[in-house]
């Protein structure tokens, strides 16, 4: 699962005493838990989709965070639940049940996998609008806590989760099982879909795209959603048929890991701020976070500062104003209308 902008949140209201007697860690995950859907309720993630609340009650994240990784000066600190050390383990009980992402995979000082942040994990839940009985496939397995949030959701046998690396998917496996959920875990390149177990009904991401993948329509009932990460943003699809789908982004900030495989690597996550090509460009413009979601969505199309005069002859237009029509293999990026002035092929 992909890694994402966080905001300030308070300390859960947990008991600060270590307590070593049996169930005792059990008592404080409760009551940690209980703590975090007190905040994403108050973010109003389950306001149109009240049965993600009871989801996000019920599956414990610590199970699907045994260990996690925290940034230092030097780098990153390892947090784990089996630490000797008691006043770590709350440290890491705690952490696990901030509305935070969490960094639970790093490779050569890199991170490659994550648990997203909660609140933010229930608002893409409740847009992607599934229904008893429909089937969903999940790209990025992460941990394998947000298949066993659409797990208790809809039931095991409707949920998919891919992913390419097969440490991740055995890892997701174990805490699943451990949750007592046992969806179907793929390893897999998530680009292509899980064209074994199609069709689906909705489709969402974990990790951030360049395109959308044309294997993914193919795998889509007509009327399907898709939902994914896309330069700093949310796309919504709506899916016509298995060459057309048509949708806007969502107002909300998204920033996750790339997806790899497929020969494609995301620049979603990735902002050249500093680099020649933005030299001379104001100030105010670099630091505006809509703006750097165009310079993202345009990039190679458009020259920063072709892109910044278009950012400000239209306004400042927010994340809502754009979207992204496929057709057959034709996919593009466009400002207010599919068809307008304003439109830029993707990858």
């Amino acid at each position: 699962m992909g890694a994402e902008l966080s905001r300030e949140t308070p300390a859960v209201d947990v008991t600060a005493t270590v307590d070593d007697e049996p169930g005792a860690e059990a008592v404080r995950a409760a009551a940690a838990r209980a703590g975090l859907v007190r905040e994403i309720e108050a973010s109003g993630a389950f306001a149109d989709e009240p049965r993600w609340r009871e989801a996000f009650e019920e599956v414990p994240r610590h199970l699907f965070v045994p260990y996690y990784y925290v940034g230092t000066a030097d780098g990153y600190e390892r947090l784990w639940g089996e630490d000797p050390d008691p006043r770590r383990r709350e440290r890491w009980l705690r952490g696990a049940y901030a509305d935070e992402p969490l960094a639970t995979r790093v490779r050569d000082g890199q991170l490659i996998s994550s648990s997203s942040q909660p609140s933010l994990m229930a608002q893409m839940l409740a847009d992607l609008g599934v229904r008893d009985g429909d089937a969903v496939l999940e790209i990025g397995a992460g941990t394998g806590y947000n298949a066993a949030l659409l797990a208790h959701r809809l039931g095991d046998e409707l949920v998919t989760t891919v992913d390419l690396d097969p440490e991740i998917t055995e890892s997701a496996r174990r805490h699943l099982a451990a949750a007592g959920h046992r969806p179907r875990v793929v390893t897999g390149d998530g680009a292509r879909g899980c064209p074994e177990h199609a069709p689906y009904d909705r489709i969402i991401a974990t990790c951030t795209l360049e395109t959308v993948p044309g294997e993914w329509l193919a795998q889509c009932r007509p009327g399907a959603r898709i939902l994914t990460p896309m330069a700093t943003g949310l796309l919504l699809l709506e899916v016509q048929d298995g060459e057309r789908a048509e949708g806007r982004f969502l107002h909300l900030p998204a920033y996750f890991v790339p997806l790899r495989g497929g020969g494609r690597e995301a620049a979603g996550a990735r902002f050249a701020g500093g680099s020649p090509l933005t030299g001379g460009l104001p100030h105010r413009a670099l630091h505006s976070e809509l703006f750097r979601f165009l310079l993202t969505l345009t990039r190679g199309v458009l020259d920063p500062h072709e892109a910044l005069a278009l950012w400000q002859r239209e306004g400042r237009p927010a994340r809502e104003r754009f979207g992204v029509t496929v057709s057959g293999s034709d996919v593009w990026a466009w400002l207010d209308d599919p068809t307008g002035p304003y439109a830029w092929p993707l990858p």
